[in-house]
């Protein structure tokens, strides 16, 4: 429409005339001045705003895709959507390998200057968002700003609304639903020069993420892993055709070359977070004593082993548990058969 027409008030006088000959059973209306007005007093009073498209805050690269939306609505750091930007994505049921992975790359993209972009899921984005969270991330969420998806990331989402930023295409109080997910993630990978994938099975949204990157001549990457483990799946058989195999950030730094010579210049002085912050967020998010079920907590192990070995240290750290919790947990899987034991102190899914 502002492309047709020009400009926004020229685009909203035609829409009456566009809708009288249009076939759709719901007529298209324009807001009203009253509820346009209401809506940006709401997003200022949580302080947020709204950037439209064309405006210079708008990100460069979302603005060229044919179905960028018109208008975003911001919670954070607006400027931060103005650097390089690179989008880390995958399985919400993550591996321990996967998530370290996952957290180191996005610790290393976000020191060489590029804003780490995800979208607040559990596992992988939000282990994605963790790593970034000292030098800069977004969340692209799949309702409105204002609403947490999914309540076990509300301290990750808090943190994001003071150092980062929180983006929607849907308007203050969208609860978020499963058609609104696709059309979130054309978002992050029309704002990002390129996906990276962590972790997918063969299907997933993280791949929808990847076929839409594909479609706005975005690049590719992926990290490789066991073909033993269904959640790798589909980052392998992105390889397979031809996404950039990657295990450090250097591969994706290399692979963008002069898209990111500029990033440097974009490194911001690290993030100071609390000692309570920190704590909320390393911190296992269920509800208030879920984690005291052993039921609960072999499950919260089980999700993190897979076929390729994973160090008990690391399985204590993610898990916020106490080693001699974890040891007696792992005992439990191994004499039932289900956890294999590695030199190193390292333990497998048999």
């Amino acid at each position: 429409m502002l492309r047709r027409f020009g400009s926004a008030r020229a685009a909203l006088e035609a829409l009456p005339r566009l809708a009288r000959r249009s076939e759709r059973a719901r007529p298209v209306m324009a807001a009203t001045r009253a509820a346009a007005e209401a809506e940006l007093a709401a997003l200022s009073r949580i302080g947020g705003r709204l950037l439209c498209w064309g405006e210079p805050l708008y990100p460069a690269a979302l603005a060229q895709i044919e179905d960028a939306p018109p208008v975003l609505t911001v919670l954070g750091q607006p400027e931060l959507l103005g650097r390089p930007i690179i989008a880390v994505v995958g399985a919400r049921n993550a591996s321990a390998n996967g998530r370290r992975l996952a957290r180191e790359l996005a610790t290393g993209l976000g020191q060489a200057g590029l804003l780490v972009v995800s979208g607040l899921a559990r596992g992988i984005d939000a282990t994605a968002h963790l790593g970034a969270l000292e030098s800069g991330t977004a969340a692209v969420v799949a309702g409105g700003v204002d609403i947490v998806y999914p309540e076990e990331n509300r301290s990750l989402y808090d943190a994001l609304s003071r150092h980062g930023a929180i983006v929607a295409e849907l308007p203050l109080g969208s609860e978020p639903q499963a058609r609104h997910f696709p059309r979130r993630n054309r978002i992050i990978s029309g704002m990002a020069l390129g996906v990276l994938v962590v972790e997918a099975a063969a299907r997933s949204g993280s791949l929808i993420t990847a076929r839409y990157a594909l479609e706005q001549g975005r690049e590719v990457f992926a990290v490789p892993g066991s073909p033993l483990d269904p959640r790798c799946r589909g980052a392998n058989d992105l390889i397979r055709r031809g996404a950039t195999l990657t295990e450090t950030a250097e591969d994706v730094l290399t692979q963008l070359g002069p898209l990111v010579q500029g990033a440097a210049q974009h490194r911001p002085v690290p993030v100071q977070l609390t000692s309570e912050e920190r704590w909320s967020l390393d911190a296992p998010k269920r509800g208030a004593g879920e984690w005291s079920s052993e039921e609960n907590m072999l499950d919260m192990i089980l999700e993190r082993l897979g076929p390729t070995p994973v160090a008990v240290d690391e399985l204590v750290r993610q898990c916020q548990l106490t080693a001699s919790a974890v040891a007696t947990l792992l005992l439990e899987l191994e004499l039932s058969g289900r956890v294999e034991r590695h030199p190193g102190n390292l333990v497998s899914l048999r």
